[in-house]
């Protein structure tokens, strides 16, 4: 039988969790504020140098992107989608553009949702060669996919959480529901609807790197 001390320890407790979740439900509606540190301050350029003042300052280039609430503050997929900037796909003119538009899911046997690869927003910005066959075979179901690694900076990890949004943005990657149908080849998931007008996407494929 819990005494009256306990009930209002408990209670106390239950209390202040659903005000912590309260007062983060409220930051979350509040409007974003992007701030980046000018670079006579971000610790990387000599504020001394006469030509920092030739470089545009990080809150100019990229206050007019995407914004995102992690890492450097940009969606920079959906920049490039939307025409925000327009990188060059290649400096060598002989260099073939291998954009892919299929899926691979990962982590098919985890505890966590299962990981959507998208290659298109890869492909978008890297050559096969940038990830295959140093960093990850081309065959799937041949590497060895680590958290850990990931975390220490190999893998994934030499991207996502550098130049790319960081490993706390869990939900981004592990996004597909375990509670799907399951095929021998591995997890079947509704294929993404394209936006009225535009093509249809490939169906993912099923992989257990």
């Amino acid at each position: 039988m819990e005494t009256g001390a306990g009930w209002r320890r408990w209670h106390g407790t239950g209390l202040r969790a659903g005000l912590l979740v309260l007062l983060l439900s409220c930051l979350s509606a509040l409007p974003l504020a992007r701030d980046w540190a000018p670079l006579e301050k971000d610790g990387l350029h000599d504020p001394a140098s006469p030509a920092i003042k030739l470089l545009q300052q990080p809150g100019e280039a990229l206050s007019k992107l995407p914004p995102d609430t992690a890492g450097n503050l940009v969606r920079w997929v959906d920049a490039l989608e939307q025409g925000a900037i327009n990188p060059r796909t290649n400096i060598r003119p002989e260099t073939k553009i291998n954009l892919r538009e299929d899926d691979i899911l990962l982590n098919l046997r985890g505890g966590m949702p299962i990981v959507r690869f998208p290659h298109r927003a890869h492909t978008l910005w890297l050559d096969c060669s940038n990830c295959h066959d140093h960093i990850f075979k081309s065959k799937t179901g041949t590497t060895q996919i680590s958290m850990l690694a990931i975390l220490e900076g190999e893998q994934c990890g030499l991207c996502h959480g550098a130049v790319s949004f960081p490993l706390t943005e869990c939900s981004r990657c592990h996004s597909v529901s375990r509670n799907v149908q399951r095929a021998v080849s591995g997890a079947v998931v509704p294929v993404p609807q394209p936006p009225s007008g535009a093509p249809a996407a490939s169906p993912p494929a099923s992989g257990g790197r």
